[in-house]
């Protein structure tokens, strides 16, 4: 690591990156109509062209913790990852003829407040309370990302850099409404681009061409796509990865506050569906290429493994540790990496802090002001809260990155959270908009029951180690200076995970060792399933005349399901 540290040309390059970013939501601090109203604040007053609202939808989603989790898993475990973006061919023609609708007919600014309308109040607070759990945690975890990135190239202790970084997506979100958020998206993914193709351009140059890259990754046995096996604990395969991705991506994409909320800041519902198009496939490109990029790093060390070696401690080191490694000759360009991490970063959480603020103030404050006082909360009122709640989640998001260390694996870890709570959160959306005969109490129950046993099987412990592929230190052309990582049978040079880790994995209780890919699956089925069976328990012993008494809004369920209740209740009135 010595001498790998970033020169004042690449602090200069960080520091105006972080300066753009603040002077976008300065500007639009004191022009437009100067956020002086929440639909302005929160929506943009639907102001928004398609490409940059389809560029901010795909930022958001392909974090830090994507460009430093994709890249290492690929380096660690293969390519098998790849198969998590085909499922995105399918989310969209179903969010967009499916979700979208309904949320276009509403017109809401919290989706939370389509719970309130389908079930009751107390659906809607409840769901907003776990939503409100699961972006702080993937935000803080986020926030975390960059800052192993700052620590193993500059050697700056990773609390600086978090309290910077969120000070400073604090300070431009709450300022400068979605406006500013999205714009500022737009420039931090080009920047986000920069940083995964330097990583492929540069390999590309070293080892002799593209071909030359797969060839070594091949040989390396990180080639792998065809795992079709249908255990459960295993870690990636096509049916976890199929299943999974598609619960991931339609609770991120279909019932997901940050997501819905950007794609109100445009016109009318047919903008919306071209937004999401041109999410998908900048998003699939974007992922596919930093999964290569991570083949890309592997070419460069596949006989001198880094942490094997003990030149880092973190697999998600990687691809921060390969830049420093091959361009810190090169002023300005390790830069303007960091700069590309620190976007992405930068990205996600502001979108997070706009919603956690949006959420907070319709599904919470604004119910409780109104119960207190009897009146409606004036809307200079609304303005101040909500950039009050912007800044300070940007504080709280500080404090849970401070914890970050703890969670393993970034890409792990912040799909277990996004797939736990985001899957039973997309189960009461879609048992509200499928079936008819749900109620507010079988929706409640189904979502806290599966939600208490998905949260357990996540992060319950004790839980096995995910097997690591082969990695070499042959190569190495310095002394070993620390231990390497867990898995090693015989110090001869190559590091391996053991051959059969059946009998050590089946030490462990079998629910802890299913694939974390699983997580949303079993959210989604679980508080569907479940949130369908107690509503009719509940309509036939306790409420036997509730559906009658209800008159349901066909406006509140998926478009085909409408016109089937809308042909109904013509044929009543007939």
């Amino acid at each position: 690591m010595e001498g790998m540290t970033l020169t004042w040309p690449d602090y200069i390059v960080i520091l105006g990156t972080m300066c753009v970013s603040t002077g976008i939501g300065i500007y639009y601090k004191f022009t437009g109509n100067r956020q002086r109203t929440t639909a302005e604040y929160f929506t943009a007053n639907k102001s928004m062209g398609t490409l940059p609202v389809g560029i901010a939808l795909m930022v958001t989603f392909i974090s830090a913790v994507a460009l430093l989790g994709i890249s290492s898993d690929s380096y660690t475990h293969g390519t098998m990852y790849v198969v998590f973006y085909i499922p995105f061919l399918l989310v969209v023609p179903i969010v967009c003829y499916g979700y979208y609708p309904i949320f276009y007919k509403l017109q809401l600014t919290s989706v939370f407040e389509y719970l309130k309308l389908r079930f009751g109040n107390f659906a809607r607070s409840t769901t907003s309370w776990a939503n409100w759990v699961q972006l702080l945690l993937y935000s803080g975890i986020c926030l975390y990302a960059p800052a192993l990135a700052l620590e193993v190239t500059a050697g700056l202790p990773q609390l600086w850099s978090i309290i910077a970084l969120g000070v400073v997506c604090a300070f431009y979100s709450s300022i400068g409404g979605m406006k500013a958020v999205l714009v500022t998206d737009v420039f931090q993914g080009f920047l986000m681009l920069a940083a995964v193709f330097m990583v492929i351009i540069t390999a590309a140059w070293n080892v002799g061409g593209l071909g030359e890259i797969w060839r070594i990754a091949k040989e390396g046995g990180r080639l792998e796509i065809n795992n079709f096996s249908l255990n459960p604990t295993e870690r990636h395969s096509w049916w976890s990865l199929t299943f999974g991705g598609m619960t991931v991506l339609l609770s991120m994409n279909g019932v997901s506050q940050v997501q819905v909320q950007r794609l109100m800041t445009v016109k009318n519902l047919h903008s919306a569906r071209k937004a999401m198009v041109i999410n998908m496939i900048i998003h699939n490109l974007f992922g596919i290429a930093t999964c290569f990029a991570g083949l890309a790093i592997y070419s460069r060390y596949h006989d001198c493994d880094p942490k094997a070696s003990g030149r880092i401690t973190s697999n998600d080191q990687l691809m921060p540790f390969y830049i420093m490694d091959t361009l810190s000759q090169f002023p300005g360009l390790p830069g303007l990496f960091i700069s590309g991490i620190f976007s992405a970063a930068l990205s996600t959480i502001s979108a997070s802090l706009n919603s956690l603020a949006a959420i907070t103030l319709e599904d919470h404050v604004k119910p409780i002001y109104e119960k207190c006082w009897k009146r409606s909360i004036s809307e200079p009122l609304m303005m101040k809260i909500g950039k009050s709640l912007a800044f300070a989640y940007g504080l709280v998001c500080i404090g849970i990155a401070l914890c970050g260390q703890f969670l393993g694996s970034v890409l792990q870890a912040s799909l277990s959270i996004n797939g736990c709570i985001g899957g039973t959160v997309l189960g009461i959306f879609t048992l509200g908009m499928l079936v008819e005969s749900a109620n507010e109490p079988g929706a409640v129950f189904g979502l806290l029951s599966t939600l208490v046993f998905v949260m357990w099987i996540s992060f319950g412990t004790p839980r096995p180690t995910p097997a690591e592929l082969p990695a070499s230190i042959t190569g190495c052309e310095f002394n070993i200076t620390s231990t390497p990582f867990n898995g090693i049978s015989n110090f001869d040079g190559i590091t391996r995970e053991d051959d059969d880790n059946s009998t050590e994995d089946s030490a462990y209780f079998y629910l802890y060792r299913i694939s974390y890919m699983w997580y949303s699956v079993i959210g989604f089925v679980g508080t569907f399933v479940v949130g369908f069976v107690a509503s009719c328990i509940y309509r036939c012993f306790v409420a036997a005349d509730d559906n009658e008494k209800k008159r349901l809004d066909p406006d509140l369920f998926f478009p085909v399901i409408a016109s089937r209740i809308r042909h109904r209740h013509q044929m009543q009135q007939s």
